[in-house]
């Protein structure tokens, strides 16, 4: 028996340490030493080097100075810890009533008839940074006259972040909320807290 049991026990304590501590660390290596930006979780810091959120993560933007992120299902909005979409079908009444208020509180403010989806529907894990840049020019005159500035200068800052499709044929074209509203706010004064 102690024949068997050998053999299993050498290659348990083998195949740990390379596959649960030697790849691991030389794979991380690796990464912090080619990627360290993206490695580290593409953090993003102000001016004082204090981390304000990761270009890869949304999160809440609500004062009227800045690009507002598409609606988030996870948690109680933008929880990292409890992502996940909102489950729900769409013939749910609640998602067809909150679809339904959000999209004509978004007609109330802008005067467009047509609001984009993304506007109004939450992505699949409720923490999509991107929105669509039919999104963002729907937000343009709210952050000009909020940071009191022209349309066309806001414009342009969104223009600078618009990300095309992934290697130009994968997804769609895109504007990252967090880099976006940073440019903003290096660009211009930073809106009164509201």
């Amino acid at each position: 028996m102690l024949n068997h049991i050998r053999p299993a026990v050498v290659m348990i304590a083998l195949f740990t340490g390379v596959l649960g501590v030697a790849y691991p660390l030389a794979v991380t290596g690796v990464a912090q030493a080619a990627f360290p930006g993206q490695a580290n979780g593409s953090l993003m810091r102000d001016k004082a080097g204090q981390v304000v959120g990761s270009a890869l993560v949304g999160q809440s933007f609500a004062q009227p100075g800045y690009l507002h992120p598409r609606p988030s299902a996870a948690g109680k909005g933008y929880d990292a810890a409890a992502s996940s979409g909102s489950n729900l079908g769409p013939l749910n009444p609640d998602l067809i009533a909150r679809v339904k208020a959000e999209a004509d509180a978004l007609r109330a403010e802008t005067g467009k008839a047509v609001i984009p989806a993304d506007a109004v529907t939450t992505s699949a894990s409720g923490l999509d940074p991107h929105i669509s840049p039919a999104y963002a020019e729907l937000q343009v005159a709210r952050i000009a006259s909020a940071r009191g500035v022209g349309e066309a200068q806001v414009r342009e800052v969104i223009r600078q972040h618009e990300e095309g499709r992934t290697f130009g044929v994968l997804g769609q074209p895109r504007v990252n909320v967090l880099l976006t509203n940073m440019a903003l706010d290096a660009r211009f004064p930073r809106p009164a807290e509201g």
